[in-house]
């Protein structure tokens, strides 16, 4: 029956639905884990700056380490480094579930954030590889939708386990259907091979420095980023690490220009698809996910709505996310990216234009919910279009570290999105003499809380323009690749 379904034409969707219940699984864990955050608080007698570990030591972990854990997929098989990050996966989920204290589950979910670097960097690469790049931007908008569907699960699912039994039940939870899903991605995934070496090349050797300079330097980044506003942005110790920073991401570009085989070819940043891409990227998480951050704030301590009824209205802008994704990456396999991401981030930035111009203390819940909503559907229609003009541009075998270059990108331009907007919010409640924090966010200080906001929105969209500019001079359309042959994606020679 497996050799069966290998030579189906249809196997490249085998591929993706295993792929896709491991970014499923992982994405719910994410949002369960938030749900959970008060009982183990409450559970430890802890608060909530350390609890919050839990959660940035996850997504720390994952930061750092996706883009060697990418590398490291195109040289020695994709399929081992998604079975293995599975494998680390389900023994942190164990050990986060039977954790005795609470630095003993930050650990727990540090560790687990290794198998998710490693789950996120080679399923992604084996979903890309797996369609022609005809195909490209349908596999990878579908998988934005199931991203999204775990998104709006996460949180529901948490929600329905912590009440139903307690929160250690949410680790446990992932045990089974992570033990499933290497049981099926052993005996669907494709036994990828690293492609010989031509004769006078280097031999692919992993990048242990590139490795490390790149880690110390992201580790550095999303500390400083994230630290600024609560500690000053020009106290001693965010200057110092802002330096260091700066330094180690030097000797990152001096180590990867002279290496032989660097885990990140610099050289692929020539080509406008790529170089304009990235950028574009970082724009465009930059200005929409503060958002996210912002308005949960915006709902529940100025309009004063309950945390289910704030849940209940974010579905629809997640909604638009999940719809719109497959479609979009349709539309660029046909006609291109430009024209997309052009047009979606248009969309971004006009709603955020409206929304920086309209909001105020009493603002109809309609308007905040549809504005949210067309920032969604814009933001849908440029993610898959970008990221497939990005791998359009580069050889299947770096494949690996560069779809984990995008999911970097989206990451660091996340943290950075919120550290900026917060600071943009709290120095404008402090300059109309209201406590600088969003601890005091209340109805008694709403203008002051709401005016920040809205200088907040007119700095995401100017990044949004931004992100336009880069979209619209990144260069035609490139090439479309051949449909590669099942025998081939499965990891045999087409003659045989």
């Amino acid at each position: 029956m497996i050799s069966a379904i290998k030579s189906s034409p249809n196997f490249k969707w085998w591929v993706f639905g295993t792929i896709a219940i491991g970014t499923f699984l992982s994405v719910v864990d994410h949002g369960s884990v938030l749900v959970a955050l008060p009982n183990i608080e409450r559970h430890f007698g802890s608060n909530l700056p350390s609890v919050q570990w839990i959660v940035v030591g996850y997504a720390l972990a994952i930061s750092v380490l996706i883009l060697p854990m990418g590398r490291l997929g195109d040289i020695i098989g994709r399929k081992q480094v998604y079975i293995g990050g599975m494998v680390i996966f389900v023994v942190a989920a164990a050990l986060a579930g039977v954790s005795p204290n609470l630095g003993s589950l930050i650990a727990a979910k540090i560790f687990q954030g290794v198998g998710s670097a490693m789950v996120q960097s080679a399923g992604i690469a084996m979903v890309i590889t797996s369609f022609p790049g005809t195909e490209r931007g349908k596999a990878l908008g579908t998988h934005l939708s199931v991203v999204g569907a775990g998104a709006i699960a996460g949180p529901a699912i948490g929600g329905l386990l912590v009440s139903a039994f307690e929160w250690r039940s949410v680790f446990f939870a992932n045990v089974p259907v992570g033990i499933f899903t290497i049981f099926i991605s052993m005996l669907i995934l494709p036994l990828d091979k690293p492609e010989p070496v031509a004769e006078g090349e280097a031999r692919q050797r992993f990048d242990w420095g590139g490795a490390v300079f790149s880690g110390l330097a992201l580790l550095g980044f999303l500390l400083v980023v994230g630290n600024g506003d609560r500690l000053g942005w020009t106290s001693g110790l965010i200057v110092s690490g802002a330096i260091a920073t700066v330094l180690v991401s030097a000797a990152f570009v001096w180590w990867e220009l002279r290496f032989p085989t660097p885990m990140l070819d610099l050289s692929l940043f020539k080509r406008k698809l790529v170089s304009f891409g990235v950028a574009a990227g970082w724009f465009s998480f930059m200005g929409s996910s503060a958002s996210r951050f912002m308005m949960p704030f915006y709902m529940q301590r100025v309009l004063e709505l309950s945390p289910r009824e704030v849940g209940l209205l974010l579905i629809p802008p997640a909604m638009c996310m999940v719809l719109l994704g497959p479609i979009s990456g349709r539309w660029s396999d046909r006609f291109g990216s430009r024209g997309l991401t052009v047009g979606g981030l248009t969309v971004s930035a006009v709603a955020w234009v409206i929304m920086a111009t309209s909001l105020t203390e009493f603002s109809p819940i309609l308007l905040i919910v549809v504005l949210l909503m067309a920032q969604s559907a814009g933001t849908a229609l440029f993610n898959s279009p970008n990221n497939s003009s990005i791998l359009s541009a580069v050889e299947r075998s770096q494949y690996g570290v560069v779809s984990a270059l995008t999911q970097l990108v989206r990451n660091s331009a996340n943290v950075t999105s919120i550290a900026i907007a917060t600071t943009v919010v709290v120095a404008t409640m402090g300059a109309r003499g209201v406590e600088p924090s969003l601890d005091a966010v209340n109805p008694d200080v709403a203008e002051a809380f709401v005016a920040g906001l809205k200088w907040a929105f007119w700095m995401m969209a100017g990044l949004l323009l931004v992100g336009i500019i880069l979209s619209a001079l990144r260069g035609g359309r490139p090439k479309p690749e051949p449909a590669a042959k099942p025998e081939s994606i499965a990891g045999r020679p087409a003659s045989e």
